[in-house]
């Protein structure tokens, strides 16, 4: 059993999806294919929740027969006969229908808001399973809410979701499914937040003891480095689990950092696959690793760097617990951090309570902060450890201010903050080191 994931781009069109259901029948693999809702659709039912809750409802329901006129056209173009056209459109009207009771409802409110937002898998599946019975394609579509729980702290249920799923696809060859939707523990309609429908597939792997969990997307696997920024980049053969987690936390936008975790602890590999390209290899996540020294690098913007110094530090046990526990009261987190006898300096992205947080550390010591940072992440096969690794790396960046360095916090990466403007250039600096 190979589970398949399809984002929104991949099922964004009705070419799109012709396409998909090409490449879920090159083999006869048993399959699940989890997919998201068609790229734009859950934007624009986060828009139309925001305006009925705010009770504008005549804009919620304007948006909502525009987004039905966008379903009509896939449709047209989606199917080939008028037979199987007319039932497209059943589906769309049937699921409109109760996009559109739900904004009329009086009272909107968040549990509501989540049921609409749902909508968006459950039409792209309903739609793409009726394609492929167009195409006798033989298949069948099971609803991510007979099987998809969280408990109350909104975590996977794994066993109990593998408990529910094997029945239903015991001696089926191929399985569609909705990515990012469940049920809580209330039963009531809720989502997976982190990862959306990756972080689904990577459940459904775990769940079914699946061979393998491709993740599929416009790109040809995790890349070296930012393509945006450097030429002549390359998708990696293979990462660690935590490896591709790094690279995902500090950058690289193909995988969200915990959407693969439920794969890593049931130890099933998870491939990036390209849609584009379908023979190209990818990448590779699994407990294995080559060994590559520097495998991969990755930039974080829109960091802000903030320094606490004071002589009250040295030999104050407390001071770093009085720090922390600034952070945690604004539920901040914090991404490097690095001490001296009067001073410490860390960095964080979320800068919503940022002038909160300085105005309760200002209690502790002088407070400077400077903002438009970046993190540049090096991830490799323990960089942290191998011998001369940092003067490698420090030396072909010897022209380019740098403002903290964490290294040895963990064995798969060795992280700089510099300031943004020099972003690009360390980034090309960098990648003469593959």
């Amino acid at each position: 059993m190979i589970i398949y994931k399809f984002g929104g781009t991949s099922v964004g069109s009705a070419s799109r999806m012709h396409k998909v259901a090409d490449l879920i029948t090159l083999d006869n693999e048993p399959k699940i294919v989890v997919l998201s809702a068609v790229s734009g659709t859950t934007n624009t039912l986060v828009e139309i929740g925001e305006l009925l809750l705010k009770g504008s409802n005549e804009t919620a329901l304007k948006l909502v027969a525009s987004l039905k006129n966008d379903y009509y056209k896939i449709v047209e173009e989606l199917y080939n006969q008028k037979e199987w056209k007319d039932r497209g459109l059943t589906i769309v009207d049937k699921f409109f229908g109760q996009i559109e009771n739900l904004a009329n409802i009086p009272d909107f409110n968040l549990g509501n808001n989540k049921t609409l937002v749902a909508y968006g898998e459950i039409l792209s599946t309903n739609l793409f399973a009726t394609y492929l019975q167009s195409k006798s394609i033989e298949s069948q579509l099971v609803s991510a809410f007979e099987f998809m729980t969280i408990d109350e702290d909104g975590e996977p249920e794994i066993e109990k979701i593998g408990s529910k799923l094997k029945p239903l696809i015991q001696g089926k060859a191929l399985t569609i499914t909705q990515g990012f939707i469940c049920k809580n523990h209330e039963g009531q309609t809720d989502n997976l937040k982190r990862g959306g429908s990756d972080y689904t597939a990577s459940i459904i792997g775990a769940a079914v003891a699946a061979k393998e969990v491709q993740i599929w997307t416009d790109i040809d696997g995790m890349h070296n480095n930012d393509p945006r920024v450097v030429t002549n980049t390359k998708p990696i053969e293979a990462l660690t689990f935590d490896e591709a987690a790094e690279l995902a936390y500090f950058g690289a936008k193909i995988l969200h950092p915990t959407s693969i975790l439920p794969a890593q602890k049931y130890k099933i590999p998870v491939r990036l696959k390209s849609t584009m390209d379908h023979e190209a290899k990818g990448t590779i996540i699994s407990l294995e690793s080559n060994q590559s020294d520097i495998k991969a690098i990755a930039a974080k913007d829109n960091i802000t760097a903030i320094k606490i110094k004071s002589t009250r530090m040295l030999l104050a046990y407390g001071f770093l617990q009085n720090i922390f526990e600034v952070f945690g009261k604004y539920k901040t987190p914090i991404d490097m951090i690095t001490t001296s006898e009067v001073a410490v300096s860390l960095t964080i992205d979320d800068n919503r309570n940022l002038n909160n947080i300085v105005k309760d550390l200002n209690k502790f010591g002088v407070v400077e902060v400077d903002e438009n940072q970046t993190i540049i992440c090096i991830v490799g096969n323990m960089v942290s450890e191998k011998s001369g690794m940092l003067k490698k790396i420090f030396d072909s960046i010897s022209d380019i201010p740098v403002r903290m360095v964490s290294y040895g916090g963990s064995r798969h990466n060795i992280s700089l903050l510099i300031d943004s403007t020099h972003k690009t250039e360390i980034l090309k600096k960098l990648n003469l080191l593959f």
